[in-house]
């Protein structure tokens, strides 16, 4: 397999949806999630300034008739959840009750990172919807990233794919693997253990993060994007790679190779796949350009 055959999102054709909030390293939109739902793109993301000037500040949902205009419904900022930084938020319909926003909300003065939630009837009523922590972590793991589906048919048809940062060991909380949960209601999960790991003297050896689902036919097994780097000093500028589920685990397919940005610091990360009824899949990705900034593009494959 290749990149062409696998019609994955590299960096030609790429188009800006939403530009980094300011010029230079550090200001970053993207960490984005999107969904089509009755011929509408729903986008979220949040919005990072560089260190000094607060990092994740706030996390913003819209809406497009076309995946690439798009109007803000909704912002949510971080002093509602008394958390230092937002990362990656997710939005997902919730059958019979409206959407739920999922924000991965950083502890002050920590490496400590927990799930939170608000489900509302619309996306535009979300900042005031039901706040519930979905997982909080605890001394020895912080928890953030995380990917859901929802498969109806199933009765345990909620899935996550959940980026884990060991906290045991100071200085290198920057490690981080995936596993997998599963729940009734999208609430309350159940950890099915863990399902992606960097590897020693890899691309991803420092650490391996689920960000997509791919779509793939039925009987095919399931295939993910995930975010890896080699090394600490490669933290915030990850690359994006593949992985099949083997009945077990994710399993890296190194035959495909890896996508990075050509500018500055190279990330290519947080991809986001929507399949479109009439064929073929829109990306949303966190791209650097050539500054040092991070848009949040799309592609379309």
């Amino acid at each position: 397999m290749t990149l062409d055959t696998l019609d994955l999102p590299t960096h030609d054709g790429a188009t800006v949806v939403v530009p980094a909030p300011g010029p230079g390293p550090g200001n970053w939109a993207g960490a984005a999630s999107a969904v089509l739902v009755d011929d509408v793109f729903w986008l979220t993301w949040r919005v990072r300034r560089p260190l000094a000037e607060g990092r994740g500040v706030s996390v913003v949902v819209a809406r497009s008739d076309d995946g690439l205009l798009f109007e803000p419904v909704a912002e949510v900022h971080r002093e509602a959840f008394g958390c230092e930084s937002f990362e990656r938020p997710v939005l997902v319909p919730v059958p019979g009750v409206g959407w739920r926003l999922y924000l991965s909300c950083a502890t002050y003065d920590s490496k400590h990172w927990w799930v939170d939630s608000l489900t509302a009837a619309t996306p535009a009523d979300l900042p005031d919807g039901e706040r519930r922590v979905v997982l909080p972590g605890d001394d020895t793991v912080a928890v953030k990233d995380p990917v859901v589906t929802h498969d109806p048919s199933r009765l345990d048809g909620w899935d996550m794919w959940l980026c884990c940062h060991p906290l045991t060991e100071p200085g290198h909380e920057d490690r981080m693997t995936t596993r997998h949960l599963t729940s009734p209601d999208g609430l309350v999960w159940t950890d099915r253990g863990e399902v992606l790991a960097g590897r020693a003297g890899a691309w991803d050896a420092r650490g391996a993060r689920v960000t997509t689902v791919l779509p793939s036919a039925d009987g095919a097994p399931l295939r993910v994007l995930y975010d890896g780097r080699a090394d600490a000093d490669a933290n915030w500028h990850e690359t994006t790679g593949v992985a099949v589920w083997d009945g077990g685990r994710l399993v890296p397919d190194d035959a495909v190779g890896t996508i990075a940005s050509p500018h500055s610091d190279g990330a290519w990360r947080y991809a986001s796949a929507v399949p479109l009824p009439g064929g073929g899949v829109r990306y949303y990705v966190e791209a650097a350009r050539p500054d040092g900034a991070h848009d949040l593009v799309t592609v379309l494959r």
